[in-house]
């Protein structure tokens, strides 16, 4: 039996791409997983993938919606969000302001409100693992909305793993990952610049979700790492992109 047997994963965010591997690897251990997400057909898929999970639509950023998710299952031992939104990129000059808003309400605000919505149902030993990004330490042109989001995701994580103790808190910050976040860009487009990052990145690859997937997984289930933001970018943030 692994320490993770029989233990409760609450993964917000989990219907597609990092979420989803994640949810994966936790049942995979013999974790007890529970997927929260928005769109009913993807929730569907993960039924599909994943016989032994369970799963609920509702909206990370609606409190009320996610600690009705949270009393339904009961005690959490892990949580992991891992909630996004597509939006945020661009010249800064030309940012539009209610975008880079409703790119925050996306990812940073639904991480905040998810927290505290489950917080009452987390084991007091138990984990909250969050998903960044390392845009928020590099220095890539048009990234500086989603950097100040993954900042901000990623900047509560030391404080709330001294308040909360002995609840570990940890992030983990992906560079460039092959996931459906970058669907909105054509086929050909995303492809030659995929090409490229990959020819500059010191391990000279995209990652794939299910690398991400397992510093997530390491975090959650770590007894010895808290207030850590665990960086698996590919050395991304060594080298001029």
């Amino acid at each position: 039996m692994t320490e993770s047997q029989n233990r409760t994963a609450l993964v917000v965010g989990g219907s597609s791409g990092i979420g989803l591997a994640t949810a994966q690897q936790l049942a995979d251990q013999g974790c007890i997983v529970h997927v929260v997400g928005r769109n009913p057909d993807r929730l569907a898929a993960v039924t599909s993938a994943i016989p032994t999970a369970a799963t609920h639509q509702a909206d990370a950023s609606d409190h009320a919606a996610m600690s009705a998710v949270a009393s339904s299952i009961g005690t959490v031992d892990m949580l992991i969000v891992a909630a996004s939104g597509a939006e945020g990129i661009g010249p800064f000059a030309e940012l539009d302001l209610g975008m880079l808003r409703r790119a925050f309400d996306a990812k940073f605000w639904a991480h905040v409100v998810t927290i505290q919505a489950v917080l009452p149902r987390m084991a007091p030993e138990g984990s909250i693992t969050v998903v960044g990004a390392i845009s928020a330490r590099a220095a890539m042109p048009g990234t500086a909305g989603v950097a100040a989001i993954n900042a901000a995701v990623e900047g509560i994580v030391k404080p709330l793993a001294a308040e909360l103790a002995p609840l570990r808190v940890n992030a983990v910050s992906p560079g460039f990952v092959d996931t459906p976040w970058w669907s909105s860009l054509p086929d050909a487009d995303r492809i030659a610049y995929f090409d490229h990052a990959a020819s500059v990145l010191p391990v000279r690859h995209i990652a794939v979700a299910e690398e991400v997937a397992g510093a997530i997984v390491l975090a959650a289930t770590n007894r010895n790492i808290t207030g850590t933001v665990i960086e698996t970018d590919g050395g991304a943030r060594l080298v001029s992109l």
